[in-house]
């Protein structure tokens, strides 16, 4: 297969779109991701390293930005995106899934490998296999050197594997699963809820006045939060801002603040402030992983809560 065209984007951030003239020649590396995807954020310390390090060797990496959430299609939060993770590389905005399309893509994140004559030469879905990876771009360069030493730093950091037993958890009602306040979930409608007496392993539930909307979750009064019974080293939540901007919020651990466990997003007492549309990282326990149930209230009403991911 080869490279298709790039055409569809909505918008190019850090370069004039590119087409075939622009890339021939050149080894490419597409990396499909989306903003608030935890597996994508941890693998992009990588991409970003090899773009760095490979780009006078005759290396173009293009990002390849395709929404998986409605909010996502804000381009000023991918602009946000991409300013916070350092990448300086092309990314297209594929907001219409035409990129997507062409490729006949289905995961994120993605990788492509393109010859200097355009032919698709690897490509490989999700994280891990990097340092296969990167032989096939040193290969495709004609390079032999040292893999390039990678270091990810706060929800960059690879996940804590052998601790992980809670998987990635949709919360609106088009794919949210293990839902546990009394009286199950009523869609599309502002209704008050409540935490059970205890929560399983993985499960979660709401208190207060919220909406379960096919996406998210949305509160609807001050005070609202919503808990999750985890075990892993790590908890994310994604979270997007409604119309009245920035809204603090709380996290407890058991009960108590989270301390030398609180995520790169709250400090120690567990307070944090929800600003843009993205992952937030509210815990990175400290010391032995266990099993914990994690609180987040929000103190005035209009966040939008979409998924927890765990590493």
């Amino acid at each position: 297969m080869h490279l298709p065209p790039f055409t569809g984007a909505a918008e190019w951030l850090n370069t004039e779109p590119l087409g075939p003239a622009d890339l021939g020649g050149r080894v490419v590396l597409v990396n499909f991701w989306t903003l608030t995807c935890i597996n994508w954020l941890r693998q992009e310390p990588y991409v970003r390293a090899w773009s760095q390090a490979y780009r006078d060797d005759g290396l173009v990496v293009v990002g390849v930005h395709t929404p998986e959430f409605g909010f996502e299609h804000d381009v000023e939060w991918v602009r946000r995106a991409v300013a916070a993770r350092s990448i300086d590389y092309p990314v297209a905005v594929d907001n219409d899934y035409a990129i997507w399309s062409a490729f006949d893509n289905h995961y994120w994140p993605a990788l492509y490998f393109a010859d200097t004559g355009g032919v698709i030469r690897d490509e490989h879905f999700g994280e891990g296999r990097y340092e296969q990876s990167e032989q096939m771009l040193q290969q495709l360069l004609g390079i032999d050197r040292a893999p390039v030493p990678v270091h990810g730093l706060g929800p960059e950091a690879e996940a804590d594997w052998n601790n992980l037993r809670t998987p990635e958890t949709y919360l609106g009602f088009s794919r949210g699963v293990h839902f546990a306040s009394p009286n199950g979930p009523a869609l599309d409608e502002r209704r008050a809820y409540h935490l059970p007496e205890g929560l399983g392993l993985n499960q979660w539930a709401l208190a207060g006045e919220w909406t379960i909307g096919a996406e998210s979750v949305v509160v609807d009064r001050a005070g609202g939060s919503i808990a999750f019974r985890f075990h892993a080293r790590d908890a994310h939540l994604v979270l997007a801002p409604g119309a009245g901007g920035s809204i603090p919020f709380r996290v407890l651990l058991d009960g108590t603040p989270p301390g030398p466990s609180h995520g790169d997003d709250v400090d120690a007492d567990g307070h944090g402030v929800l600003h843009d549309g993205r992952l937030y990282q509210l815990v990175r326990q400290d010391g032995t992983v266990r099993e914990r149930t994690l609180e987040v209230t929000f103190d005035e009403p209009g966040a939008a809560a979409y998924a927890f991911t765990f590493g």
